[in-house]
């Protein structure tokens, strides 16, 4: 099977026309106002009717409450919700049992001890997000740039679809499949020529070393 790709941080109709154009297979849409990426809701549900039929939409939140995903929900039409905060396992289960949306939950790794979070949010959601823990003190939680000793993860397996993420770019996505058996890889800053800005160049670059392993 290919490796599934998906770009995340989209934030014009151009954004999506160069994701789709090479060839990803899910665009993702940011909640979180302290990233250079957010999206209001109207802003949001213009840019979800330029996304085709088939390509995935995914909506990033960080600690939402009900009425924040609600919210969201009622207005941007998405099929998957990435949690990307501090939620725990039985939040993310209220969230599925709530709304009725796929879940993916983003876990940060920087060592090995921080793999065991992995199993108890696979008991929970459909799938989760591998990603790199924030710096110190950072006030993103992710599109950070920064990477993790992707050694970590060398010949493991789990029970549900998972996905790479954190410091990926051009120059080392085909080298992160290969050490980790990634499924599937998420982008954000690593395809941008300034933060919240993507470049189509390096979007393209991205997809053609991913469809090249």
């Amino acid at each position: 099977m290919p490796v599934r790709i998906k770009i995340c941080g989209l934030r014009t109709a151009q954004d999506v026309a160069a994701a789709v154009a090479c060839g990803a297979d899910d665009i993702g849409l940011v909640f979180f106002d302290r990233s250079p990426r957010h999206l209001t809701l109207d802003a949001a549900a213009e840019l979800a009717l330029t996304v085709p039929v088939g390509i995935r939409k995914v909506a990033l939140t960080v600690d939402a409450n009900d009425a924040t995903l609600d919210a969201l929900l009622a207005r941007v039409p998405v099929d998957l919700l990435q949690l990307h905060g501090h939620e725990s396992p039985d939040r993310v289960r209220d969230i599925r049992k709530r709304t009725g949306i796929p879940v993916m939950k983003a876990v940060g790794i920087a060592e090995s001890a921080d793999l065991d979070a992995l199993d108890d949010y696979m008991a929970v959601c459909e799938q989760v997000l591998v990603d790199a823990k924030p710096p110190r003190g950072g006030v993103l939680p992710g599109g950070n740039g920064l990477s993790f000793d992707w050694r970590l993860l060398e010949g493991r397996t789990w029970p549900v679809p998972w996905m790479l993420a954190g410091g990926l770019r051009p120059s080392n996505v085909a080298e992160a499949i290969r050490l980790t058996g990634a499924p599937q890889v998420d982008v954000s800053s690593g395809v941008e020529s300034a933060p919240g800005i993507k470049d189509p160049d390096m979007i393209r670059d991205f997809c053609a070393a991913v469809r090249g392993v």
